[in-house]
């Protein structure tokens, strides 16, 4: 009998399966990171709005109900909307209101802040 050389189909076929299930799990990967890179660049971008609306809240005078700040223009900013409400708290004597901001992107609630003002 003759020694034969090379590889046999069953064993290329079994070397490519093995490669494709890699390069498949590696895409899979890949995938899962990118989806996780925009959700934290969501995430971010709605807790600076949040903050910015916060510090703009701050700097007005008392009142019952407070307008949001303009959100920047730019293409970091599209789809996003800050809502403000505010709520006295009758339980004191001091005009204190809790003050809530709720940023959304494409109409989902993505972070909420919460402070109090107190009427000075």
């Amino acid at each position: 009998m003759k020694s034969e050389e090379g590889f046999s189909l069953i064993e290329v076929l079994v070397s490519v399966m093995i490669l494709a299930m890699i390069g498949l799990a590696f895409l899979s990967a890949l995938a899962t990171s990118a989806r996780a890179t925009l959700i934290m660049d969501e995430r971010t971008t709605a807790r600076n709005l949040a903050c910015n609306q916060m510090e703009y809240v701050k700097s007005q005078d008392y009142a019952a109900s407070y307008t949001p700040a303009p959100i920047p223009d730019g293409e970091d900013y599209v789809g996003y909307s800050a809502n403000i409400t505010a709520v006295p708290l009758h339980d004191t004597e001091d005009g204190i209101q809790k003050i809530t901001v709720k940023i959304e992107h494409n109409n989902k609630v993505v972070t909420t802040l919460e402070t109090y003002k107190v009427n000075r």
